[in-house]
């Protein structure tokens, strides 16, 4: 059958979707050239592609409930097809929480391009999520796909490439993830979403845009090491050309995400004749871009950028084979760069001692995720799925102003949000959390499209999500300023996502000072410099640069990377900023390396700080629980909703066991709200697998959830997730 008897034959049919559902999806198959679903069998386990598939659903009480999916392919997807009226039980729509936000009520499926037919999608999306949810993740694993089929009519795609069974979110984005029916007939068109169809029905990880970013962000950090290379070779300090290829890189960005005209910087580049004028040429062009106004350099009008990057705008001369280095890292697509990567990778590329590990193994994605979602992404969506029922609820009962007073007023409140890592490195943590925030405002700004209408004019360009609400506390300034290039890159591009072509308000970044550049668990009045005998400062290993050994090729300490030793005055525990959430992934220092890797005055000055109440910590744990345990003060005051960091495996041993068990009793006590006691991960400085527990407490009084890996292969890892107390909160 081809693409336009399809659509035919489909587009006229006006009977019962129940009548005609599976009819439908047999011959989209046939149009895909894939294969027919199987026979149902008795042992619900086999039946890994078939229509009317059986879900278990855990109820609050203890009691299940069965909800049958309209197609399941194991693996791949959850088809849900839309209805003339809901499903009998709703205990299959949405989570208790949401449940008790808003009354039941039953409603037809509503005319096409209504809002009450807008609202019936919107609930066969939150079906499909409650039944993806509720597989068992261990033997049949998550699906990365959600399509929501209106029949003869329209495809609706969501991803969730993570597979954790969390957000569901418009694919490829929540401007095209809906595919009218008739749009698989049309010569341009058409071709390519039959092919990103087919892919959903046999290989769905090749559409992970993150796969492609990846390779594309190793590219860019390759180009940007190679001309760092080249001009630190002709005598430029390290710190003064990274600070000059972060401004050239966001320019390369900016052109790349529509801020400059298209190809406007790269035939810019390519315009210079003479090398000589290159660095003229880019000073006029960021005095412009820092202050906005008319380039003569691009012949364009220019939003004002600012943000700090901009107001040094010294560039540095090139010579023929630097400049053509730059138009080979200018001509890369910069709009397609990963920041939940990049961060790493850019510090790499910029700091000369640390190049060599560029090829080297970074902490993946969806290792990051598995913290954050638990953490921060699970408790504000329980919040929104309670909001977006109510909205539904107000919109069908013909109260449209309802409606959007809570879709506004749920927005407001994920503006408000603030996240805090105190560790945070290059920014890769914080990014992921941006994402999903932004995610979660695409959603919102969806569902006010369908229910309410004129959501570009509702939600101003001024109040969103932004990484103002992202804190970090980072020691090394250069990663300090990376992770806020970082976080507007993501914010930009996931602007352009939920935005369309919509700018964003002047200034295009900010200067927020929400990073800070200092140390996350040591205050002090003064420091001094401590002299040997001789006279001369005293220096150890800086505790983070590594080389590869001669014989084995492992990273290992390069003791020629030194730093002075300082006397602290009047040591204290350093303050953080207030939270909502706290995530992090401390250094990996035990308690017997802490004097070798840190030094003898700062180890001193950090038992002096913690030895007095409310701190008063002992001084053999691992220096990580100074992280794990000032967070867990923040919850237990309530000032922090939830924390959750990575930790040396060691948490669960006797010297820092006590430390959690300290804050798991009493009458006022956290709970283990998510536990991975052994899990594999990388350590970005050393680029080393090791092993570490992931825990996220809260003051929550149900039982929390543990998760333990049951296997691993070529990096590759898979994780059964288990209901049950953790063995340490009866200690």
């Amino acid at each position: 059958m081809e693409a336009a008897e399809f659509v035919q034959r489909w587009s006229t049919s006006g009977g019962s979707e129940r009548a005609n559902y599976a009819l439908f999806l047999t011959e989209l198959c046939d149009l895909l050239g894939v294969p027919h679903p199987e026979p149902s069998l008795p042992e619900n386990a086999r039946n890994a592609y078939v229509f009317d598939r059986a879900v278990t659903f855990t109820n609050g009480d203890g009691t299940t409930s069965t909800g049958f999916a309209d197609l399941y392919k194991r693996g791949h997807f959850v088809c849900e097809t839309k209805q003339g009226v809901e499903a009998e039980d709703e205990r299959e729509l949405f989570s208790e929480k949401a449940q008790a936000a808003t009354k039941k009520r039953k409603a037809g499926h509503g005319k096409r391009g209504t809002k009450a037919y807008d609202t019936t999608m919107l609930r066969a999306l939150g079906q499909a999520q409650q039944y993806a949810r509720a597989l068992d993740p261990a033997e049949e694993g998550r699906p990365p796909f959600i399509l929501v089929v209106d029949v003869g009519y329209r495809i609706e795609l969501y991803s969730e490439f993570s597979r954790t069974g969390g957000a569901y979110v418009p694919f490829p984005d929540a401007r095209s993830h809906r595919i009218q029916l008739a749009d698989l007939a049309d010569p341009q068109r058409g071709p390519d979403l039959l092919d990103t169809l087919r892919h959903v029905w046999t290989d769905p990880d090749s559409l992970d845009p993150s796969r492609r970013s990846a390779k594309v962000t190793r590219e860019i950090a390759a180009s940007l090491a190679k001309l760092a290379r080249a001009l630190e070779a002709d005598g430029h300090p390290a710190e003064e050309v990274a600070h000059f290829l972060m401004r050239c890189l966001f320019t390369m960005f900016a052109e790349d995400v529509g801020l400059l005209k298209e190809n406007a910087f790269l035939d810019l580049l390519k315009s210079i004749d003479d090398p000589a004028h290159f660095a003229p040429v880019m000073e006029s062009l960021w005095r412009t871009m820092d202050t906005g106004g008319f380039s003569t350099d691009l012949r364009q009008t220019l939003k004002r950028f600012n943000g700090g990057l901009f107001a040094d705008n010294k560039a540095i001369p090139l010579s023929r084979d630097q400049l053509d280095l730059m138009i080979e890292a200018a001509s890369q697509k910069w709009n397609d760069v990963e920041p939940a990567i990049f961060g790493t990778l850019l510090e790499r590329a910029l700091d000369p001692v640390e190049r060599h590990k560029l090829g080297a193994h970074y902490t993946p994605r969806a290792y990051v995720e598995r913290l954050v979602v638990p953490t921060v992404v699970e408790p504000l969506r329980e919040e929104w799925d309670a909001a977006r029922v109510a909205a539904i609820t107000l919109a069908e009962e013909g109260d449209a102003k309802g409606a959007a007073a809570e879709l506004t007023a749920f927005h407001d409140r994920l503006c408000d949000v603030r996240v805090l890592d105190p560790a945070c490195g290059s920014g890769n943590f914080l990014y992921v959390v941006l994402e999903h925030l932004k995610r979660i405002e695409g959603e919102v700004f969806d569902a006010y499209d369908q229910l309410v209408g004129d959501r570009q004019i509702a939600f101003d360009l001024s109040h969103t999500v932004n990484p103002e609400q992202l804190l970090g506390i980072e020691l090394n300034p250069r990663a300090a300023a990376i992770a806020e290039l970082v976080l507007w890159i993501g914010y930009l591009q996931w602007h352009y996502r939920t935005r369309g072509k919509v700018d964003p308000p002047e200034p295009v970044i900010r200067d927020l000072h929400n990073i800070e550049n200092r140390d996350a668990v040591l205050d002090y009045d003064a420091r001094e410099e401590v002299l040997g005998d001789d006279g001369e400062p005293v220096t150890i290993w800086d505790g983070h640069t590594t080389k590869p050994h001669p014989a084995t090729g492992e990273e290992v300490p390069d003791l020629s990377a030194r730093v002075q030793q300082y006397r602290y005055i009047q040591p204290r525990p350093a303050s953080w900023p207030n939270a909502d959430f706290i995530i992090g992934n401390p250094p990996y220092v035990g308690e017997k390396k802490m004097r070798d890797d840190l030094g003898d005055t700062y180890v001193d000055a950090l038992h002096a700080a913690y030895k007095s109440a409310p701190h008063k910590l002992p001084s053999t744990i691992d220096f990580v629980m100074y992280w794990w345990h000032k967070a867990a003060v923040a919850v237990l005051s309530k000032e922090t909703r939830s924390s959750g960091f990575i930790t040396t495996k060691t948490i669960t041993q006797v010297t820092n066991r006590p430390i959690v068990a300290n804050f798991l009793s009493g009458d006022e006590r956290a709970r283990l709200a998510f536990v991975v006691p052994n899990h594999p991960w990388i350590d970005a400085e050393r680029c080393a697998a090791v092993r570490v527990a992931l825990s996220t407490i809260d003051l929550d009084s149900a039982d929390g959830t543990r998760w333990e890996v049951i296997g691993e292969r070529a990096g590759l890892d898979e994780i059964q997730g288990q209901r049950a107390l953790w063995a340490i909160r009866a200690a």
